[in-house]
C-alpha cells in the first residue's frame, strides 16, 4: 500500500530549505483538504493559504516554531466562532443545487440542523467547528505526504495575532491549527534521518470480533 510508505517517509520537520512548492502541488492539497469528510456535511472552517513572507513573519511572533515564517506556504484551518441559520440555509441551498434536486427538497434536513445547532451556545460552537478542522488537517498531512511536500502540524501558535493580521475575528473565524508545507533540509534538520517511533500495532490497536 503506498499510502502506508508514504507515512512512513513523512515527519514533523524542523529545518526547511529554501525550496518553494510549486502552486499545482498546493492546489491539490487544498482540493484534498475540501474534499474532506466533515460532521453534517457542511464545513464549518475556511482555510487560509500564506505565501507572503512577511505575513507569514508576523503570524510568527510570539511562536517558538519557526517553521511558521521559514517554510515555503503555511495553511491556517479557522474554525467558525458561531454556526448561523443563515449558514446553513445558504450551505443546504447549495447542497440541493450540486445534486440537481429541487428547492426545499432538503428542507428537514436543514431544520434539523438548525434546530440542533440553536440549543448550541457559541463557545460550543467554535469547539465543534474547531475539531472538524483537525479532520481537515489529517487530510493535508496525507495528502502532502502523497506529493512528497515536508509539513509540520502546529498548535504552538499565538492565535490572537493570527486573528489579528488576517481579520479573521471580522470574518467570525477564528485560528484552530495551522501546517507549513516545504521542503526538507536534510542535511540541517536532526529529525531526518531518525527513525519513525511509534507504538507496536498490537499495543496501539485491539480487535473485537
Amino acid at each position: 500500500m503506498e499510502l502506508i510508505k508514504n507515512l512512513q517517509w513523512r515527519y514533523a520537520v524542523k529545518k526547511y530549505s529554501e525550496e518553494l512548492v510549486s502552486e499545482d502541488k498546493i492546489d491539490q492539497i487544498i482540493e484534498a483538504i475540501n474534499l474532506t469528510a466533515s460532521s453534517c456535511g457542511i464545513q464549518p472552517y475556511r482555510l487560509i493559504v500564506v505565501k507572503n513572507p512577511e505575513i507569514r513573519q508576523k503570524l510568527a511572533e510570539g511562536s517558538f516554531n519557526i517553521q511558521i515564517q521559514a517554510s515555503s506556504h503555511l495553511l491556517v484551518f479557522a474554525a467558525f466562532n458561531k454556526i448561523t441559520n443563515e449558514y446553513i440555509a445558504d450551505y443546504v441551498a447549495m447542497m440541493e443545487e450540486q445534486r440537481n434536486l429541487g428547492n426545499g427538497a432538503l428542507n428537514d434536513y436543514r431544520d434539523l440542523l438548525t434546530s440542533f445547532f440553536s440549543t448550541q451556545s457559541p463557545e460550543q460552537n467554535a469547539v465543534w467547528s474547531s475539531k472538524q478542522a483537525y479532520i481537515g488537517l489529517g487530510t493535508a498531512l496525507i495528502a502532502a505526504a502523497e506529493l512528497k511536500v515536508d509539513a509540520t502540524p502546529m498548535e504552538g501558535f499565538d492565535p490572537n495575532v493570527f486573528d489579528d493580521v488576517l481579520a479573521l475575528s471580522e470574518k467570525g473565524l477564528h485560528a484552530s491549527v495551522i501546517i507549513s508545507l516545504g521542503y526538507r533540509d536534510a542535511s540541517n534538520d536532526y529529525l531526518a534521518s531518525a527513525l519513525k517511533v511509534r507504538l507496536p500495532i498490537n499495543e496501539f490497536s485491539s480487535r473485537i470480533d
